[in-house]
């Protein structure tokens, strides 16, 4: 296989990518055109969206440089031997991810934490032209994208798929009362969702006002600052109870804190945001767990199964996706795209054109 860095020969095609060396400095540059082989897939990119992980530099930074993007949608432009259930021309989104489905966590409803989706991707990243779909992705992770269903759209097939599976873990039952600690896409997104599937009383909080507006618009009964006693405040709108479901969709401490603070007994935390890997939650079991029955949780990532439901959710208008969408970039400037991003302050969902 061709290297993000090998050097091509003169008959090689050549490849516009976006190269990530920090969240300032993101580089239009060029590399050799990926090479499909058997059962694999070249995808030319239409839109790609910018995760929030894209911008944890303490996660990216080691990795650098390196072309990121896997919130992606496109059509099939060159099919490798022996694939039969697509055709040139298709519109698809496509999975990095993918797992084994035969593994001891594959056959226990943990997909997400397989050995093989922790170690698939495809090449070189989303914030290129083209890219090349392994076979075990082309096999697995595309899913045609629905009619009336555009590109832009598409690209919240993976991150929905996230929010699902994160919901179903915490057993997301009609009525039930729920606070979303951050107001990023994936806060918004689990408002959506939860308003969509019948959730009871829906609070978000976030430290920017542009975004606890969002978290109004798109579902949520009420907004806090942050910074609020915002345990109080919820009792206050909540008839006196805390709340059954708590999602966290923020790295900071202080969130993780005011999660187990606002849980009601027999409720849920789910941490869907990590910390820094050198930050740790200190807990008290006696005042945290002991008679209160709390369960606390995490999710990572959407099975195959998640993004197939993520899709009719978007067909369907159950969940409004894009109006989320506030900036559209080329590829020369995703610069900026990961700027905003960064800032966290007047942005909801950035999305990367490629082909513009």
């Amino acid at each position: 296989m061709v290297t993000q860095f090998e050097q091509p020969s003169q008959e090689e095609e050549r490849l516009r990518v976006a190269m990530y060396y920090n969240n300032r400095d993101v580089r239009l540059e060029e590399m050799p055109a990926p090479r499909i082989g058997p059962g694999e897939m070249l995808m030319r990119i239409e839109a790609s969206g910018i995760c929030g992980s894209d911008v944890l530099e303490w996660y990216r930074i080691h990795k650098a440089p390196l072309v990121l993007g896997h919130e992606v949608t496109g059509t099939v432009a060159e099919l490798g031997e022996g694939i039969t259930r697509y055709k040139v021309g298709d519109r698809i989104a496509a999975s990095h991810h993918v797992p084994c489905f035969t593994c001891h966590y594959c056959m226990s409803g943990h997909e997400t934490v397989c050995d093989t989706l922790r170690s698939t991707n495809f090449y070189p990243g989303g914030f290129a032209e083209y890219v090349r779909l392994p076979a075990i992705n082309v096999d697995r992770g595309v899913y045609r994208l629905p009619a009336g269903v555009d590109f832009e759209e598409g690209t919240f097939a993976e991150p929905l798929a996230c929010v699902l599976r994160g919901q179903r873990v915490v057993r997301f039952e009609p009525g039930v009362s729920v606070l979303i600690l951050g107001s990023g896409i994936s806060g918004l997104l689990h408002i959506a969702l939860a308003r969509a599937t019948g959730a009871g009383r829906i609070v978000a909080t976030d430290t920017n006002g542009y975004r606890r507006k969002a978290a109004l618009r798109f579902g949520a009964d009420a907004a806090f600052d942050a910074s609020d006693d915002v345990a109080s405040r919820f009792r206050e709108i909540n008839g006196g109870g805390l709340a059954e479901r708590v999602i966290v969709c923020t790295g900071a401490m202080k969130a993780m804190e005011q999660a187990l603070a606002c849980v009601e007994r027999g409720g849920t935390v789910i941490f869907f945001a990590s910390t820094r890997p050198e930050e740790a939650l200190p807990l008290n079991i006696e005042r945290t767990f002991w008679r209160t029955d709390i369960t606390l949780t995490t999710s990572y990532a959407g099975s195959p199964a998640d993004h197939v439901k993520a899709l009719e959710l978007i067909r369907s208008r159950a969940v409004p996706v894009k109006e989320m969408i506030t900036h559209r970039f080329p590829l020369a400037e995703a610069q900026k795209g990961f700027e905003l991003v960064a800032e966290a302050k007047e942005s909801i969902k950035v999305i990367i054109k490629p082909q513009e």
